[in-house]
């Protein structure tokens, strides 16, 4: 590998090359743990609060939505971190970050000091746009099943 002080300001690993699967490999494993512990996994199963926020967001079958969102945000999250069935994870994960940055967040500001905003949502929904797009990358489960 060249390594040159040009090279290091202004070049990067081509898509594929190995440090570029293993910086995907450590923002997937990262944004995946982090939603699924820090997001999901408290949600299931459904609270009473939890179902009753959701239907105060005016979704039918409150129930069903709450079930839908925390198995997005668990189960996703747990998917996504291990590189499996990651463009699927990530899709669901991106449709809960989706409902939270404009549904449940949709009065709040992008930005805030304090208090509720969007931007944890629209982050994370960026997050998962781009591994909606480039899936697992070489270190991941999914990897193992490719067809080159």
């Amino acid at each position: 590998m060249r390594f040159d002080l040009h090279h290091l300001l202004f070049g990067g690993a081509a898509p594929g090359a190995p440090l570029a699967d293993a910086g995907m490999a450590v923002a997937r494993v990262s944004a995946g743990l982090m939603m699924a512990f820090g997001h999901g996994l408290g949600k299931l199963p459904p609270s009473p609060g939890f179902v009753g926020f959701v239907e105060g967001l005016g979704f039918p079958s409150p129930l069903l939505f709450a079930w839908m969102a925390a198995l997005a945000e668990a189960a996703g999250g747990l998917l996504l971190a291990a590189g499996l069935f990651t463009r699927a994870a990530a899709a669901a994960i991106l449709g809960a970050m989706a409902v939270a940055a404009f549904v449940a967040h949709g009065g709040d500001p992008v930005f805030a000091t304090s208090g509720p905003s969007k931007e944890l949502p629209l982050l994370y929904g960026a997050v998962m746009l781009a591994f909606l797009l480039a899936g697992c990358g070489r270190y991941g489960v999914d990897a193992l099943f490719r067809r080159d």
